[in-house]
């Protein structure tokens, strides 16, 4: 390694050298780094956990009146339709239910928040208008996402004041006072409302009197509507001030209502309270909110901004929380039950204690093992430098400090290459401690900076590889995507920043104090690090002895537990992430469907006065149904009871939150026929909205039939219930919705000359109530709702008692024109990308996801039988935990491919390389040991945790190695001597750096606070595997140095040579590698490609910009000109000359001006046009391109089928020549058509790599590229005529901008203007100062060049509108063209699909047949083969010049 970093050590010393030079200047950047590090501490986002949510937006429609089915078929649908093809849409899941259409439609993370957004507000457009009127209009839900939910209170009333504040009363506080307070809190998107009484001014009509006096519901909604209105009649000028006319009509009051006219008979006005009560109501409820027992409340629910800075937020709506209850009316208060800053105060808690715990221990560690009080503070000064260096990145960056970007730090790792450094100089100081005695101060100090440039210098090279190998293994962590991506990038960051901190400091600032601080220990001092590291030698020397005597047993035993723990590995379960203990409790009870929301009410209510029981309950709230803004749909059954729960050591009841699950689902089972979920707000809402799934495990059920799936849905719960760590088994509800259908007798709906419109409208009308209008009270306002009395609309009987009015007078039941019965129909019907789904939830409890679902799945295998269309999948967290496993497969391999090629680079062999890389396999057994012993599944945490484990293990095995090779250039050749010197004096570096880092994650392994779920499998891993390698690689890499280092061993020859070589392979082979893969691009990839590459597109881009500067000269002016006179031709009588100084400045006649600027602006727009033709022409180019590609692809194919048939057919025709049994001239015909085609396989690939150079002629990019599509299939034709063709817009533009010039070139005829200002001195006059101005018109007597250039410009006119008739001309003639073209290649493309392609294949079944039974012979078979592969050959060239045309068509460009 030595000579591989000696060109860089000089560089290294310099660096060092200038450092310890100029300590004033690193000390002084030290500390303005310090100092932007605590900037950035008070400053960065702190949260929980990362934001893990997907890129999505939820399209929501209400439909209140609207049942199940429909919702899907005339919203649902039309919606998932025109989102279906928006680009970089992964998945579109929706759910349909009474009243409610929510679609989310999930994009691709590079696409940013609000693009997806600004994509679907042009599709919502499109798709309203497939939406009947009257049946919703789709909205997009808040930006926001699972964390968005940071701050929910309830309006409360304190007691005393329980009578005098309605549901109603709070609702309206919360909706006109609170709420409007909320909004616009920097990061608050939306504060949703729930719970309460909207409240209504309500007109109950009593359907006897309208029959008894002739009128009907529309006759009364058509009053309400006339009578409450408002309008203007401009204004009057009277006595010079304006009367503005208003007519206030608007009703005010329910006597205002009341008094309405509905219609006049025999002069008597009949009004609306004759036929109707007037009072407050409210509008239908679909969700209430519940608390502590206590009955309804009303709840607000504050949302977030995606990407906002939750402590800040959550810190702004408090202080607005505070003003607000000052403005409250007396007794009502603002009672929060959900706070996010409590669990960010949490895990922020566990964080700095882990922190802080990691750095105390390391820096015990440091000074224990390296016996210098003064040596451990200077490497321990690194740790909070670090910090704050990868705090200052964090904050430029835009890395939220949360669990997982701090939480995995660990300082014995970052402080590696401090502790080797700081230890060689500290030694180097005590070996010359003789040359220090005696001399000056000052000299002294000149001798240790010395001594500190030489020792940092040796020891950074090995330092900085090191570390560098750690940095590299973290970037494949970086490539994760999806969940992972999400949840361990700012981790890996983080970690990077701190290393890389660490890796500056090493350079400049350990030198420095090195120099400064250290001195010489005291020769013959027993320390106790000496005892410890003697005690240590004794035990290790020994056992290397051993080791190097009996080199095949150790051998045999480091293969033996690889394979052992390769055993380990796979029968250990596995899940995603261990799940986030959040404090709380969410209980999802699962009542009947159709519950009513009164009884749904109650039961919650008995439900929390037994949840209050329980010593550790703080609050329980519990959400019904839908809010307001119904992002969660939910249906009025069910229910989220959630329960906050007080901190852990005020628990009596149970120790751990699975056993108070326990004790609650017992508790609660005396509510009979209800099943529970258990589960924790956050986590809820990310299984939701990452995979539409609120439990762990989703077993999706596909189909068409609703009854279908919950039929098997109900087989596979019974199936599963046994199963171990299967626990809330819950089915989803999708049908037995208690309906009252009305299903009409069209017949008699024509007999009485009535339609189903109207009566659809008299039955909503009635029954849903009808919006009339508005009351306002002052800034507020409610609905005006028409609708039955309540004892009118409360049974079944009401609705068959129905009257309708008939066209020809008089009124009929309902019933005598439909069948009106009880029904059931779908409750619920939920899709995932168009196909409808039942989801079987279950939550995991007491065993690791992946075991849970391998006994679920044999047991669906083998005893479930689904009919033909009907699948099961599996999603929720074992959706993300095999997606993340995927992305790990690949990462691992790439991490460990990176640190065998560092370890190559740096040894210049491959020998010494395999040596070092055996450490990881080594390291592994540690890792998977301890987390068997833990008891812990395998996870993604600890996947990380493993990619974090092979950098760091190979990191003893490079010390080692190093200095056995120094030893044996420094004239040591004996190679046991070698060893077991080597090994006791790199003893003491591999000892501290490998108990720094497993013991820096020591209090991460045992935390048992908030968020240390998290963590502990990855420092489990970490430890274990660094106790592990540090022991196996102390015995078993001196071993295998002893074997490859010696010239002398032949292994052909000695016995365990060829053991050695095994032991070596499987211990690399274990590993799997992975080469970087070219890119597989899709067209729109090519095209993405090409628009971000092309310097000819950047080239026309850069004219645009170009062209959009110039627009600011339209105004320029001429430079004044400053001028002095000395005028000697009017001499004052002294006889002195005037000195006169003057300025003077010319310009354009004002009009010019503009007219400039109108034509640069018109310059600017023809350059836009011409990029949009720019553009235009490349997407063609590169279409043409691609598809060229895929053509050759496709022929290969072909001639590589042909190639495979001749060569059969060579050999067997070599072998019947041999055998007699044909003549010459077939074996030379075989072998002559097998060269052929051999010879188009080549020739075709020269092809393919000759379109490829064409593609990226266009591409212009230097990554290695692959298009996957090897089968050419015909392209699209766009319909859409050439109307919007950028080239028409071009010369249309170019015709604005000459009648610019020309109007330009007319305004320079006007006038000039031209202003002096001057002052002079006369000397007649004492040196009087005398001022003046010049005023001057420059008029264009000499006009004759500038008409000669208006003449020009008008020319230029005509020319470009010649110009542009001309090209729509021949655009026109082109397209008719291309359209013949296009039709004369569909009809081969035709022939060959209907006729050709049946026609080929017959040729060669039947060729074959007959060949095969003698009835043709080889050359006629040939012929045969030769017209059907013609027939295939003629097709694919049609097909190719049609897809030419067709992209030639709907690229259109002449």
């Amino acid at each position: 390694m030595s000579v591989y970093l000696h060109g860089k050590s000089l560089h290294v010393e310099k660096i060092i050298s200038f450092s310890v030079r100029h300590k004033l200047i690193v000390l002084l950047f030290t500390a303005i780094m310090v100092g932007f590090g605590f900037y950035s501490l008070f400053n960065i986002p702190i949260g929980a956990v990362p934001d893990i949510t997907n890129n999505q937006v939820q399209v929501i429609t209400v439909s209140r009146n609207l049942a199940t089915e429909e919702i899907e078929q005339f919203i649902t649908y039309p919606v998932e339709l025109e989102m279906a093809n928006l680009p970089g849409v992964q998945e579109i899941r929706s759910v349909s239910k009474f009243g409610l259409s929510v679609v989310t439609i999930v994009f691709n993370d590079n696409m940013g928040t609000y693009l997806p957004r600004q994509l679907i507000a042009e599709k919502i457009k499109i798709a309203s208008e497939k939406i009947p009127q009257g049946f919703g209009t789709p909205t997009m839900g808040p930006i926001t996402t699972g964390l968005g939910e940071i701050y929910q209170y309830v309006l409360d009333v304190k007691p005393g004041y329980e009578s005098k504040y309605s549901l109603t009363d709070l609702r309206t506080l919360q909706d006109w006072v609170v709420r409007r307070q909320l909004s616009g809190i920097y990061g608050v998107v939306e504060v949703n409302t729930w719970g309460g009484f909207l409240k209504e001014y309500e007109v109950a009509i009593t359907p006897e009197r309208l029959r008894s006096m002739n009128l009907t519901v529309h006759d009364v909604y058509r009053a309400m509507q006339t009578n409450n209105s408002v309008a203007g009649g401009g204004y009057i000028e009277k006595t010079n001030e304006s009367y503005f006319i208003r007519g206030e009509g608007l009703a005010k009051s329910l006597e205002d209502i009341g008094n309405m006219v509905v219609t006049v008979r025999q002069g008597v006005p009949v009004l609306v309270k004759d036929v109707a009560t007037v009072g407050f109501g409210h509008a239908i409820r679909f969700g209430a909110i519940t608390a502590n027992g206590q009955g309804e409340k009303v709840m607000g629910q504050i949302m977030m901004l995606k990407d906002a800075n939750s402590g800040l937020v959550i810190e702004k709506v408090k202080e607005r929380i505070a003003q607000i209850e000052k403005t409250l009316p007396e007794g009502v208060f603002i009672n929060p039950i959900v706070d996010r800053s409590e669990l960010i105060a949490r895990t922020t808690f566990t964080i700095t204690e882990n922190l802080v715990l990691g750095c105390l221990i390391v820096v015990f560690v440091v000074v224990l093992l390296l016996g210098n009080f003064r040596s451990g503070l200077v490497v321990a000064s690194i740790i909070p430098l670090s910090l704050l260096f990868a705090l200052s990145m964090m904050y430029l960056f835009g890395v939220d400090a949360n669990l997982m970007s701090l939480g995995a730090i660990d300082f014995g790792i970052i402080i590696d290459g401090a502790v080797i450094i700081v230890e060689f100089i500290a030694f180097q100081i005590t070996a010359q401690q003789g040359k220090l005695v005696g001399l000056p101060k000052n000299e002294i100090q000149q001798v240790k900076d010395k001594i500190t440039i030489g020792g940092a210098t040796k020891m950074m090279q090995s330092a900085l590889f090191g570390q560098l190998i750690i940095v590299l293994v973290f970037i494949p962590i970086l490539s994760l995507s999806g969940v992972e991506g999400k949840m361990f990038r700012p981790m890996a960051l983080t970690f990077s920043f701190a290393l890389v901190g660490a890796i500056i400091m090493c350079f400049t600032y350990v030198p420095v104090v090195s120099a400064l601080f250290l001195k010489p220990a005291p020769e013959g001092r027993q320390t106790l690090s000496k005892r410890l590291m003697g005690w240590i030698e004794r035990l290790h020397q020994p056992t290397l002895l051993w080791a190097l005597n009996q080199k095949k047993i150790v051998l045999g035993i480091a293969v033996g537990m690889l394979v052992g723990t390769g055993i380990l590995f796979k029968n250990m379960g596995g899940e995603f992430v261990p799940t986030l203990d959040e404090g709380d409790f969410v209980i999802q009870p699962v009542l009947k469907t159709g519950t009513t929301l009164s009884r749904t009410i109650d039961l919650i209510t008995e439900m929390e006065k037994i949840l209050q029981q329980f010593p550790e309950v703080d609050k329980v709230v519990t959400r019904i149904g839908a809010a307001e803004i119904p992002t969660d749909p939910m249906s009025m059954e069910e229910t989220d009871v959630i329960i906050k729960l007080k901190p852990r050591k005020e628990w009596t009841t149970a120790s751990d939150k699975d056993e108070l699950a326990d004790k609650f689902k017992d508790a609660l089972s005396v509510l009979p026929g209800i099943e529970y979920e258990f589960t924790q707000p956050i986590e809820m809402r990310f299984n939701e909205l990452i995979t539409g799934v609120r439990a762990d495990l989703a077993i999706k059920i596909f189909g068409e039939d609703l009854s279908v799936l919950a039929s098997k849905a109900k087989e596979i719960e019974r199936l599963i219930r046994d199963v171990e760590g299967a626990s809330d088994i819950i089915v989803e509800k999708v049908e037995g919705l208690p309906q009252m259908n009305v299903k009409y007798n069209r017949a008699l709906i024509a007999k009485y000359g009535l339609n189903v419109s109207e009566l659809n409208s008299l039955v909503s009308a009635g029954f849903a109530g009808l919006a009339a209008g508005s009351i306002f009270e002052e800034e507020k306002r409610f609905d005006l709702v028409i609708r039955f009395a309540p004892e009118s609309r409360s049974d079944i009987e009401n609705l068959r008692n129905l009257y309708v009015p008939l066209p020809t007078g008089g009124q009929i039941p309902l019933r005598e024109l439909a069948e009106i019965d009880y029904a059931k129909g779908p409750a619920k019907i939920s899709r995932d990308d168009t196909r409808r789904r039942i989801v079987v939830g279950i939550n995991v409890r007491g065993r690791d996801l992946e075991s849970v679902v391998k006994d679920v799945q044999l047991l669906i295998d083998q005893n479930i039988k689904l009919p033909t269309g009907y699948t099961v999948t599996y999603g929720g967290q074992f959706e993300n935990l095999r997606s993340a496993r995927a992305r790990l497969m690949i990462a691992v391999p790439v991490a460990l491919v990176l640190i065998f090629f560092m370890l190559y680079f740096a040894f210049n062999s491959v020998k010494d390389a395999l040596m070092i890389y055996s450490a990881i396999p080594l390291s592994a057994v540690g890792g998977v040991l301890l987390l068997w012993i833990r008891d812990m599944p395998f996870s993604i945490s600890a996947g990380v945790g493993f990619i974090a484990l092979f950098g760091i293990a190979v990191l003893n095995g490079i010390v080692l190695i190093e200095h056995f090779k120094e030893l044996k250039h420094g004239g040591l050749h004996d190679m046991k001597e070698r060893i077991i010197r080597g090994t006791r004096e790199r003893l003491r570096p591999v000892l501290l750096t490998a108990s720094a880092a497993a013991l820096g994650f020591l209090p991460m392994a045992i935390s048992t606070n908030a968020g240390a779920e998290v963590q502990r499998p990855l420092a489990t891993v970490v430890i274990g595997g660094l106790v592990s390698a540090t022991l196996l690689t102390l015995i078993v890499l001196p071993v295998l140095y002893a074997l490859f280092d010696s010239k002398r061993i032949a292994f052909n020859r000695k016995p365990g040579g060829k053991l050695t070589m095994l032991v070596l392979l499987v211990l690399f082979l274990v590993q799997p590698a992975m080469a970087q893969q070219p890119r597989i691009i899709t067209l729109q990839d090519a095209l993405d490609i090409a628009v971000q590459n092309n310097a000819g597109l950047k080239s026309s881009s850069i004219s645009v910009e170009q062209s959009k500067a110039l627009i600011k000269t339209g105004y320029s002016l001429d430079r004044p000109v400053v001028y002095y006179n000395l005028d000697e031709n009017n001499l004052p009588p002294v006889g002195d000359a005037l000195r006169v100084w003057g300025i003077q400045q010319q310009f354009t006649f004002p009009t010019v001006y503009g007219k400039q600027r109108k034509a640069l602006e018109g310059a600017y727009e023809v350059q836009e046009k011409q990029f949009d033709m720019d553009n235009r022409k490349l997407a063609q180019e590169v279409s043409r391109a691609y598809y060229e590609v895929v053509y050759w692809q496709h022929l290969q194919r072909y001639y590589i089928s042909l190639d495979s048939v001749y060569n059969d057919f060579a050999r067997a025709a070599s072998r019947r020549y041999q055998l007699g049994e044909t003549n010459y001239l077939e074996k030379l015909t075989a072998d002559t058509k097998k060269q052929e085609a051999q010879l188009q396989v080549n020739q075709t690939q020269a092809s393919i790599e000759a379109a490829y150079a064409a593609l990226k002629r266009w591409l212009q990019t230097d990554e290695p590229i692959v298009i996957s599509e090897s089968t050419l299939t015909p392209v699209q034709s766009d319909t859409e005529g050439f109307q919007n063709h950028p080239g028409l817009m071009y010369y249309e533009q170019l015709k604005q901008y000459a009648e610019f010039n020309s109007q330009l070139e007319k305004n320079k005829l006007l006038p000039d203007i031209h202003l002096a200002y001057f002052q002079g001195r006369n000397a007649a006059e004492n040196d009087k100062l005398y001022q003046g101005i010049n005023v001057g018109l420059g008029i264009p007597l000499w006009y004759g060049a500038q008409r000669a250039n208006i003449k020009s410009a008008q020319l230029n006119v005509q020319r470009t509108e010649q110009l542009a008739t001309d090209y729509q001309s021949a655009l026109t003639t082109a397209h008719e063209r291309l359209l013949r073209e296009r039709d004369k290649y569909q009809q081969a493309l035709d022939f060959y699909n209907t006729s050709g392609k049946l026609l080929a294949d017959e040729t060669l079944i039947t060729a074959r047949k007959s060949f095969v039974s003698g009835e043709i012979n080889f050359l006629q078979y040939v012929q045969a083969l030769d017209q059907a592969m013609q027939i295939r050959m003629n097709y694919l060239n049609n097909l190719r010049l049609y897809n030419t045309t067709v992209i030639e068509l709907n690229y259109l460009m002449n």
